[in-house]
Formats: C-alpha cells, sequence, structure tokens
C-alpha cells in the first residue's frame, strides 16, 4: 500500500536503493546503453570522471521507482530533473546507494506535485527535481 498522505508539506519516507557495479551491467542489458564509462574505471578516468558512473536514466529509474512506492503506482503526468553530479559506482560487492526523499509541494486540479531531493552519499546528483502525479 502507498505510504503518500496528499498534503502539502507532507515530507514522504526516505526511500534508499543500492547501486553496484552488477546494477550497472543489468540496466546496460536493459537498456542496450553500453557507454563504456559504465564499466570500465580506465575510460571513465580518461574522459575526466572520477571513477565508473550509473547511467542518468537509471537514477531516474530509482527515482520513479520510490514515487510508484510511495503513491502505489498512481500514473505520473510530469517527471523531470536536471544531472548535476553522477553517482560514482566504486568496483566492491557493496557499491553505493540512491536516496530519494519527497515533500509534496502541491494537490489541486487532480494532481499531486512533490518536490524531490536525490542524493549518493552526501552529494545531491539531481538538480529541480520534482515528479507530479494524478490523484
Amino acid at each position: 500500500m502507498s505510504d503518500i498522505v496528499l498534503e502539502v508539506g507532507a515530507e514522504l519516507t526516505p526511500k534508499t536503493y543500492p547501486v553496484t557495479r552488477a546494477s550497472l551491467v543489468r540496466y546496460a542489458g536493459a537498456s542496450g546503453d553500453f557507454n563504456p564509462i559504465h564499466w570500465s574505471d580506465r575510460i571513465a578516468t580518461a574522459v575526466g570522471l572520477p571513477g565508473v558512473i550509473a547511467h542518468g536514466m537509471f537514477t531516474m529509474a530509482l527515482v520513479a521507482r520510490a514515487v510508484s512506492e510511495w503513491t502505489d503506482g498512481a500514473e505520473v503526468v510530469d517527471f523531470g530533473a536536471k544531472f548535476t553530479n553522477p553517482v560514482v559506482v566504486p568496483d566492491d560487492d557493496e557499491g553505493t546507494s540512491v536516496t530519494v526523499n519527497g515533500t509534496v509541494k502541491s494537490v489541486e486540479d487532480g494532481l499531486a506535485t512533490i518536490a524531490l531531493t536525490v542524493v549518493s552519499g552526501d552529494q545531491k546528483v539531481l538538480g529541480m527535481p520534482k515528479v507530479s502525479v494524478r490523484v
């Protein structure tokens, strides 16, 4: 069941998802995005990245998963963000995690708008993320 309280100002239960190199391999297979910055430290660092990074759309999919869990699968009407910092995924068994927080900003005209905060470690990885769902 949904844990969403559709009242302006309601803070939704944070959702944390593990991200490992294995997660990236599975996502690459599903998406067809085999860019080596998502699996090769050598290539990632050669192009100026701090290491292998998660696919941006994989990060967005984790956010969509949180929204679906909060709203019991409500229809998403609008969803957007800017990619501001990469999710760096170390080459170990633990990887990293992405945590999604949400606050209900408005409920009107059959839509709830949720402002989101998305972090990996102590760093925000998405800028101005928000979603609107049909209620």
